[in-house]
């Protein structure tokens, strides 16, 4: 079975307080409950710009250009319990946006300090290869899941020179 490709984008600002990273509640779907990264899966005839593009916009309402995107790596997700989970995830992180972040049916987006993300409502894996990419760390990241598909058994990264 091959791998879902996905993609993700950490949008940042800066404030008064420091710099900031939009993060949503998920509401549906995959990870319900969690507050996970925007993004979502690439479809066919889609590049990964053009799927996270899209992602943002339908759930939070941000638009973001391509030209903007900067890329930080690659999360490969392993789930051995559950290889239909499998994801190759490519991620990004965007400085340059325009609108505000809405609601959507998927996502509930809150902005949160860099410093302080919310790891204790986040996937287990988040903790190994978000705060890497938040810093300008750029990286191919493998991450294995144990058999109950929320702890992680390895994680693995490659820096990208």
């Amino acid at each position: 079975m091959t791998a879902a490709a996905v993609t993700l984008c950490f949008l940042l600002r800066t404030r008064a307080g420091g710099e900031e990273v939009l993060l949503g509640l998920k509401k549906t779907g995959f990870g319900a409950g969690k507050v996970v990264g925007v993004g979502g899966h690439v479809e066919s005839g889609e590049t990964t710009q053009e799927a996270i593009c899209r992602e943002v916009m339908e759930e939070c309402g941000i638009a973001v250009a391509q030209a903007d995107l900067i890329p930080a790596g690659t999360v490969d997700f392993v789930f051995p319990a559950k290889p239909a989970w499998d994801m190759a995830t490519t991620v990004y992180l965007c400085r340059n946006f325009s609108g505000q972040a809405q609601e959507s049916d998927e996502i509930l987006p809150h902005w949160y300090p860099v410093g302080k993300l919310p790891r204790a409502q986040m996937w287990a894996d988040a903790v190994h290869w978000l705060p890497a990419f938040l810093s300008g760390e750029r990286a191919h990241w493998r991450i294995e899941m144990n058999p109950d598909n929320e702890t992680v058994a390895a994680s693995t990264r490659t820096l990208i020179t």
